[in-house]
């Protein structure tokens, strides 16, 4: 990628996108296009392709989806499934049929059988039955996946998916109807220490081990495949990551401690835990060059600050406190 390219982000107001986007202009790239869903909506075919056509990008970077945690996922999933394809398949196919010859997908790592082998290899793609509380999404990622790869053979464009562990970060979505865990319990130990309540309840039972990547990780991660895409030109799709797991009970201490909550924590067992364990193995994209630098420890201590701070300034924030 040069500076002086077109550079289409797709979800630029959400967390990752607002990072790549920054990222990108630390970099020095003022040629940026984006558009809020407000104004182009991409579940729309003929949209998504009339924007792509006028604009005529260099290089698109894919991370608009609807997103959620497991409450969400298991109560819209047909809303998730839809949206999500209907997104991807109008951004790609466009990109196609506009000639945009580089294209980077995002997908997560939920797109893996839920007893797969750990940590998860990307051959193990398709090796087994998903976790029904996100199956909707997976589904609709897995396809994503999987039609960058079908173009990417027969027709030689550059479309390549990255797949994300869970990422974390400034940015992120505090709204508890919504949110995925490191948000959520967040929100949770805040509203618990503004409204002075004794206990926190966590869904499930804390025993899952999860694996956490810092948002300007991920972003970064996404402009050196791209930045450096002749290095991955025979992977189609690659893991990205920390490689290490961390207990959903762990985590929650951590996060406690940040937030600077000194109540109970209580443990839902009626609720659904997820995958057992997920952690991804980044041995791929090590040995071409990336790797992460932000630790988990040092990841949660700034978003806690940051949420502490600017984050509650911000209408779900203040949602947060009043809701009880």
């Amino acid at each position: 990628m040069l500076k002086t390219d077109k550079i289409m982000v797709t979800g630029h107001t959400g967390m990752v996108g607002s990072a790549f986007v920054s990222l990108l202009k630390r970099k020095g790239y003022t040629k940026v296009i984006t558009s809020s869903s407000k104004f182009l909506d991409l579940r729309n075919q003929s949209a998504a392709e009339e924007f792509i056509k006028i604009n005529k990008p260099d290089t698109i970077f894919h991370f608009a989806a609807r997103v959620g945690g497991i409450k969400a996922n298991a109560e819209y999933p047909a809303v998730f499934l839809y949206d999500n394809l209907a997104i991807q398949t109008n951004v790609i196919h466009s990109a196609f049929k506009c000639g945009i010859n580089n294209l980077l997908f995002l997908a997560g790592s939920c797109v893996y059988p839920r007893e797969s082998v750990q940590p998860m290899k990307e051959e193990y793609l398709l090796n087994g039955p998903l976790e029904p509380t996100n199956e909707a999404y997976a589904l609709a990622k897995i396809a994503g996946i999987k039609m960058c790869q079908f173009y990417r053979r027969q027709y030689g464009v550059n479309f390549i998916s990255l797949i994300s562990t869970n990422a974390y970060g400034i940015g992120d979505n505090f709204n508890l109807e919504s949110s995925h865990v490191v948000p959520a319990l967040i929100a949770k130990f805040y509203r618990a220490l503004a409204q002075n309540k004794p206990e926190v309840k966590i869904w499930g039972t804390g025993k899952p081990v999860r694996e956490f990547i810092y948002v300007d990780d991920l972003a970064y991660a996404c402009f050196y495949v791209m930045k450096n895409k002749q290095l991955f030109k025979k992977y189609d799709y690659l893991n990205v990551g920390t490689g290490k797991g961390v207990s959903i009970k762990e985590l929650s201490e951590i996060i406690k401690k940040n937030i600077g909550y000194g109540g109970n924590i209580l443990y839902d067992i009626s609720r659904p835990d997820g995958f057992p364990v997920k952690i991804l193995d980044i041995k791929r994209i090590l040995e071409l060059g990336w790797k992460p630098k932000i630790t988990l420890k040092s990841g949660l201590e700034k978003t806690c600050r940051w949420f502490m701070g600017e984050g509650i300034k911000r209408t779900e924030g203040n949602n947060i406190i009043k809701k009880r």
